[in-house]
């Protein structure tokens, strides 16, 4: 096998345990969007792009046709960015947006392969004072962002673009799950 998959199949296995959890995020993602509540979204670099993945699948399907729930990716918003990290500094670029949009009772996923990227941090914290459940996809435990968290899938591998293909999986469960449950 390729070392490449190798390491990707040996990630996948590792994280086999944690699938039911995914699948509980789901089932309360799923209570938490059919209630006119909403997914709030942030990562950097692929993270950033695979929460945006998220978000579209949310906004538009997965599998089934169904209504469109509200899932905004925090760095989608290329003026709202530059302007925070310009007047407030990059560590508050997603935390501001998450006291602007987030309502008690939304759900932040955080996304980091490392778990110590500090604007993500700064979004957890700022989930956790305004009542907003966050959740996160991190790399290997014990990290600052799943130590933070509600709730954490850690990923035990080494190699960012595995952790970032492991995130990927995980996010398609986590859509199969919100689906399953409407």
């Amino acid at each position: 096998m390729d070392t490449h998959l190798e390491k990707l199949w040996n990630a996948l296995e590792k994280v086999d345990a944690q699938a039911a959890g995914v699948r509980t995020w789901g089932a309360k993602l799923a209570g938490v969007l059919t209630s006119g509540g909403r997914l709030l979204a942030c990562g950097n670099g692929g993270s950033a792009a695979e929460a945006q993945h998220l978000t579209a699948e949310l906004v538009g399907r997965f599998r089934d046709d169904r209504p469109p729930y509200a899932a905004i990716p925090l760095h989608a918003d290329g003026s709202s960015l530059t302007a925070i990290a310009n007047d407030f500094g990059a560590e508050e670029v997603y935390a501001r947006q998450v006291r602007a949009h987030g309502r008690p009772g939304d759900v932040l996923l955080c996304l980091s392969t490392s778990g110590t990227s500090p604007n993500v941090l700064a979004a957890a914290k700022a989930a956790q004072d305004g009542g907003i459940l966050a959740w996160a996809m991190t790399g290997p435990a014990p990290n600052p962002l799943a130590g933070l968290c509600d709730d954490a899938v850690a990923v035990p591998a080494d190699d960012t673009a595995t952790v970032q293909e492991v995130h990927l999986a995980l996010i398609h469960l986590l859509c199969d799950a919100v689906e399953e449950a409407l």
